[in-house]
């Protein structure tokens, strides 16, 4: 039998071959790359403390924060309020303010954007509410709510409201057009239309909102909790403050940060689940 370019099969090189490897392995093993980088700062960050180059006070090194974090976990602070009621304490009144605003900023964000005439009789207050300082707005809040949980609630509420109500009118407004004329087309109908082609293509930007909120939620909470309360970690930063204690304001800033980042993980996995298509879009970019 002849041979024919379709029976030769070309030889890979060995470093062909250690690439295809190693590109395997980080493509499997993608939580490796971050999980490194990390170690290799904190390490820097320990010797350049263990030097003397960075001040232990406002910088204290990686091994001090994590004594001080198993302080926090087994005799806590302030008052002996241990770690785990501050993180749950945050993240209820977090969860209860971020999911109260996505219930009101969504259905009102598809009736704006969906609707010309409403996109422009609440383009003005949907341009000053984003424009709007929630701090700024903890006041009013107080003298409304009294200093409660309500009023911190509230502002969390307010803050995840309008990123995710802008996401989400942009997400409807700007649809592909030719989607729409393919619809139109078809001689599908309005609801049709709305149904399986408009809320399905602004659902990418919707998620985009709902990530913004999520990060604001975690900043507003930090603030709201500075305020006339013990129990939250912006209470344990704001009483570590009080008493010089960076480590544990560092600490705390710490937990915050992880715990925004596996919501955002939630997030994305959520995504994923619910439009795997605009995660292809993405991977193939």
């Amino acid at each position: 039998m002849p041979l024919t370019n379709q029976n030769i099969e070309e030889p890979v090189s060995e470093s062909g071959a250690a690439d295809v490897v190693s590109k395997s392995f980080l493509n499997t093993h993608q939580w490796l790359q971050p999980v490194i980088v990390f170690a290799i700062l904190l390490g820097v960050w320990e010797i350049l403390s263990r030097v003397g180059m960075l001040d232990p006070f406002f910088m204290p090194p990686p091994s001090t924060l994590a004594q001080t974090l198993v302080e926090l976990i087994t005799e806590g602070f302030p008052e002996n309020i241990l770690l785990h009621t501050h993180i749950l304490v945050t993240l209820k009144r977090s969860i209860i303010g971020y999911l109260i605003a996505v219930a009101l900023a969504i259905p009102i964000g598809i009736l704006i954007g969906y609707f010309q005439v409403l996109d422009i009789a609440t383009q003005p207050f949907v341009t000053f509410g984003r424009s709007t300082a929630p701090i700024s707005i903890l006041p009013l809040f107080i003298a409304v709510f009294d200093i409660g949980e309500v009023s911190k609630i509230a502002l969390i509420t307010f803050a995840c409201f309008w990123a995710t109500v802008t996401n989400t009118i942009a997400g409807v407004k700007f649809v592909d057009p030719i989607l729409l004329r393919a619809a139109q087309s078809m001689d599908t109908s309005r609801i049709r239309t709305f149904v399986e082609v408009i809320l399905p293509a602004a659902t990418p930007r919707i998620f985009a909102g709902l990530k913004v909120s999520l990060a604001i939620a975690f900043m507003v909470i930090v603030a709201a909790e500075m305020i006339a309360t013990v129990f939250g970690l912006g209470a344990l930063i704001n009483e570590a403050r009080t008493w010089f204690r960076t480590d544990i304001t560092m600490v705390g800033m710490f937990v915050i940060g992880v715990i925004g980042y596996v919501a955002s993980i939630g997030l994305d996995r959520l995504e994923h689940r619910l439009i795997p298509w605009s995660q292809a879009s993405r991977s193939s970019e």
